[in-house]
C-alpha cells in the first residue's frame, strides 16, 4: 500500500440525516464523481469513517461502495503516515507545524455541525 486519500462516509460521500439507525443515505454526486475519477487516475481512495470498528458497518459500507458503481475499498478509521488527504464535512484545516487553523477556518466554532471555509 501507498500514499492515499481519506474520503468520510456520512455527510460526504453519503447524505446523512444525523439518525443513529445506521441506514446509509444516498450518495452526494459530486463526491462520489471525484472518488471515481481518482480512482480512474490510479490513486488509492479509503473510506475513512467511525463506522469502520463494526463489522456489520464493514459490510454495508461494502455493498454500498458496490450499489453505487464504487470497487471495494479500504475502509478505515485510522490514519497513517500514507494518507495525503482526509475529505471530512467535520474537519478543521489547521497549519502545519503551527496548531493554529488555517485563516479560512480561524471562525469556526467548534462546536458546529458545518464548517465552510475557502482554504
Amino acid at each position: 500500500m501507498g500514499k492515499w486519500i481519506g474520503v468520510d462516509l456520512d455527510g460526504t460521500l453519503a447524505k446523512h440525516d444525523g439518525k443513529p439507525d445506521g441506514a446509509i443515505g444516498k450518495p452526494l454526486q459530486p463526491m462520489l464523481d471525484r472518488v471515481k475519477q481518482w480512482i480512474e487516475d490510479g490513486k488509492e481512495v479509503r473510506i475513512f469513517t467511525a463506522r469502520a470498528d463494526s463489522a456489520l458497518q464493514r459490510i454495508m459500507i461494502g455493498q454500498w461502495l458496490e450499489k453505487h458503481g464504487l470497487p471495494a475499498l479500504a475502509i478505515t478509521n485510522k490514519k497513517d503516515w500514507e494518507m495525503q488527504e482526509l475529505w471530512d464535512d467535520r474537519a478543521i484545516r489547521v497549519k502545519h507545524n503551527e496548531g493554529d487553523p488555517c485563516s479560512g477556518c480561524g471562525s469556526a466554532s467548534k462546536f458546529s455541525h458545518q464548517y465552510l471555509a475557502d482554504c
